[in-house]
């Protein structure tokens, strides 16, 4: 009778020490305030138009906005390199500081129509390449938004993410790391002359 209860009572344990496991949890995702509801938009820029982000593969990253051939497109990484965004630790929130630069970007999408935008999302080299890639699109994501509320077409902005893997400063430290945290703007005008 004893044994009969110490088996089952090991059999119990046995059974939900099993179910139960070592459970590995993901990292949290951070939101981007432009998909939240209610008056919680932590950027302060109205809403844009929706995106309906359509999402391809391409070598090096994750494009959204249909697929993006650099192929048809002259870049120009310089035209607007002085207004890199950056981002705190595992953030897509865009900071009060860099809201002057997306606004710079805007004027410049709105000052020439045949433009179009390509907008590199990027992270430091902590965590898995897996969650770097997501992270880096949910900052370009969120450049993309607050640009469509400032009146940039949605359909002229494309987005990439790099993840960890373009690195603007190669260091291991915060200094680097924060470097590192940024979307970068790349303006773009068709070949053939249009």
């Amino acid at each position: 009778m004893i044994n009969k209860s110490i088996y089952s009572i090991a059999v119990l344990l046995a059974v939900a020490i099993a179910s139960t496991g070592c459970r590995h949890r993901p990292p949290p995702i951070t939101p981007i305030p432009a998909y939240q509801t209610g008056d919680n938009n932590q950027n302060n820029i109205p809403p844009g138009p929706p995106i309906n982000p359509g999402g391809s593969g391409s070598s090096g990253g994750v494009a959204e906005n249909g697929p993006f051939n650099p192929d048809q497109w002259n870049q120009d990484r310089s035209a607007l390199a002085a207004y890199t965004i950056h981002f705190a630790f595992d953030s897509a929130v865009i900071r009060d500081t860099d809201k002057a630069s997306l606004q710079q970007v805007a004027a410049a999408l709105n000052g020439d129509a045949t433009a179009n935008l390509l907008i590199e999302g990027n992270c430091d080299e902590r965590g898995t390449e897996e969650y770097n890639r997501s992270l880096g699109e949910r900052r370009a994501e969120a450049a993309r938004e607050a640009l469509a509320g400032m009146g940039v077409s949605a359909d002229r902005i494309h987005t990439i993410s790099y993840g960890k893997d373009k690195p603007a400063d190669p260091g291991h430290d915060e200094s680097a790391w924060s470097q590192n945290r940024r979307d970068d703007f790349v303006l773009l005008h068709p070949k053939g002359g249009t």
